[in-house]
């Protein structure tokens, strides 16, 4: 759309006389919108202090932030939107501009408003200023044109590289061009500055009102016509209004993650566990955790650019922190080599990578010593968090014998083979027999459900069936087969604990 610098009626004016503008300042209006939030989600050291801010108001508000990453998307959707009818506006706005070029009539307004500023003058409305002219030349030598190629170049590669398929299968590409977004922002903030978009001057408009003198084009400027010729002049820009303020918060961010990459990480011990999953034990000072955290881990030796987020699976009460990893992509593959993983003998201290730590932060697990009745569910490597969390309970409950405001905790445990228990099972072995030794064997629950089980864990299931002790986890309480019936679960907790 082409209005007035002061947004009096001479948007429709233009509308009327330029053959039917699609409005391009609506769509523009929301992308500028939409592109001051879309940083937000993913500057987590600010969204860690809102979190612990926040909390202690409201719990409920505190947990919507756990939701970041859904926002960041569903924005980054409006974005796309926007940008398709942004560009479609622009397309058709071109092809009136043209249109008003090519039909030369002076009885016509469209033409009379094209022909303004064709001299010296530089008091110009239509941006094709000849009928020789190209809007593909237009395009790619005026900022606006270069610019919104570049942008919407940049937004096609990252939206396309953040498929879930490629976001899973080829990790590296995702976040390789989802560091476009800096060239995406650049252009944004210099898109308007062509000025491309015009509109009538406030002086101009005291000489020449659009709702009077529409119909008078032919005797402007002429003696004893009330009406002057008309001056334009571009829009100023206003996209850097909107995001420099989230590109100083995010730049901030950097910086903190900068610095804590630079803190010493000293590997303290390497465990390689069953079912291909490395579990590094660090150290480094001044860290502070709570259950159910996470961070992001880096390997200089292997990628310089990538942070894989892992849980914290150590507890609060212990003099270390601890990350479990399983082995599925190229990176794990390379950090579990650069650890030994594949090596018979142990590894030396000073032959372990170097790492750097970006957390912890936080999620909704931090929450769960504040009710009294918790439902732990856990599937696969999706457990890490609750290893955290039982073994604070441990600690806090069972060594320290301390009173915790969580009176019970039911824990279920899903895991597709048999290998994927092994790393965990102890943990819930050493639990159980302290419970027992306590007398506190009511305070924690657990269902363990083998999903796909083979003919041989069928063979030893009615074999060992009662036997003390369960064949597979070696844990009094027996592994189940299939998968849980949540609507009976949730039936028989809520009888449990009415209210």
């Amino acid at each position: 759309m082409i209005r007035p610098l002061n947004t009096q009626l001479f948007g429709s004016f233009t509308l009327s006389t330029m053959g039917g503008f699609f409005y391009i300042e609506a769509p523009a209006a929301c992308l500028n919108f939409n592109c001051m939030l879309i940083l937000l989600p993913v500057c987590r050291n600010l969204l860690s202090f809102l979190r612990g801010t926040i909390q202690c108001c409201s719990r409920t508000a505190a947990r919507q932030l756990d939701r970041n990453l859904t926002f960041h998307k569903l924005v980054a959707y409006m974005i796309a939107f926007h940008t398709a009818v942004h560009i479609g506006a622009h397309l058709f706005n071109f092809e009136f501009f043209m249109d008003a070029q090519l039909d030369r009539n002076s009885s016509l307004l469209p033409f009379i408003l094209s022909e303004i500023g064709t001299g010296d003058n530089a008091s110009f409305l239509n941006p094709i200023r000849t009928n020789e002219t190209s809007p593909t030349i237009v395009m790619f030598t005026t900022i606006a044109g270069l610019t919104g190629v570049v942008i919407t170049l940049a937004l096609i590669l990252i939206i396309t590289s953040s498929m879930e398929v490629i976001r899973r299968s080829y990790f590296e590409v995702f976040w390789y061009t989802h560091h476009l977004f800096v060239i995406f922002f650049i252009g944004l903030v210099f898109h308007g500055f062509g000025r491309i978009v015009r509109g009538q001057t406030a002086a101009s408009l005291k000489t020449n009102r659009p709702d009077v003198c529409a119909d008078q084009f032919e005797d402007w400027g002429n003696n004893g016509s009330e009406c002057a010729v008309p001056e334009f002049a571009g829009n100023p820009p206003m996209t850097w209004k909107w995001v420099v303020g989230p590109m100083i918060l995010y730049v901030c961010e950097r910086l903190v993650r900068l610095y804590r990459s630079h803190q010493k990480v000293v590997i303290t011990k390497v465990v390689m566990h069953p079912s291909k999953t490395l579990e590094l034990q660090m150290k480094r000072k001044g860290f502070h955790m709570e259950v159910g955290q996470y961070v992001f881990i880096q390997c200089p030796s292997v990628s310089r650019l990538e942070w894989h987020p892992f849980t914290l699976t150590s507890a609060p009460e212990e003099d270390y922190f601890s990350a479990h990893i399983r082995i599925v992509g190229d990176w794990t593959q390379a950090l579990y080599e650069a650890c030994g993983g594949d090596k018979t003998e142990p590894q030396e201290a000073w032959k372990l990578p170097k790492l750097a730590i970006d957390g912890p932060f936080g999620t909704a697990s931090e929450d769960v010593f504040r009710y009294e009745v918790v439902m732990l569910v856990g599937a696969g490597i999706g457990v890490t968090p609750f290893a955290s969390i039982l073994k604070s309970v441990w600690y806090k409950r069972i060594q320290n014998n301390q009173d915790v405001f969580t009176k019970k905790i039911y824990f279920y445990w899903l895991c597709p083979e048999t290998q994927a228990f092994e790393w965990f099972a102890d943990l819930l072995q050493s639990l159980e027999g302290q419970m027992a030794e306590k007398g506190v064997t009511d305070f924690l629950s657990y269902n363990i459900y083998l999903t796909r089980w083979k003919e041989t864990e069928a063979a030893h299931f009615r074999v060992h069936h009662e036997a003390e002790n369960d064949p597979i986890t070696g844990l009094k309480q027996k592994t189940l087969y299939g998968k849980p019936n949540w609507d009976n679960e949730f039936t028989h907790i809520a009888s449990k604990h009415p209210g």
